[in-house]
């Protein structure tokens, strides 16, 4: 259930990141309505994962998959340009991540 909850709050931490970056420095009400509540409950699901789970790979997996999702979307919305390059970097930390879930 840890890495579940895990994986839902790295997910929202995209959500607010994406959300952050359309709130225009936090001056629009939606954008930064979505970037509150995205964090707090990001950051509530974290803090389950750890009581389970070692907080080195909590944060780790949390911050890559919310990092390589934030990309994605921005890269597939088109604010963010897309280039074989990012996609091995993407790769990259994809990898890390699954292989911290293999080793725990």
């Amino acid at each position: 259930m840890s890495w579940l909850v895990l994986v839902l709050s790295g997910v929202l931490e995209a959500v607010w990141a994406t959300a952050l970056g359309r709130s225009d420095g936090l001056t629009r009400l939606g954008p930064s309505i979505v970037f509150v509540v995205a964090m707090i409950a990001s950051m509530i699901g974290l803090g389950y994962a750890m009581k389970e789970l070692p907080v080195g790979t909590s944060y780790a997996v949390w911050v890559g998959i919310g990092a390589a999702l934030t990309v994605v979307v921005a890269m597939a919305t088109g604010t963010e340009s897309a280039s074989v390059a990012k996609s091995v970097c993407l790769a990259a930390i994809i990898g890390g991540v699954i292989g911290l879930k293999l080793l725990h």
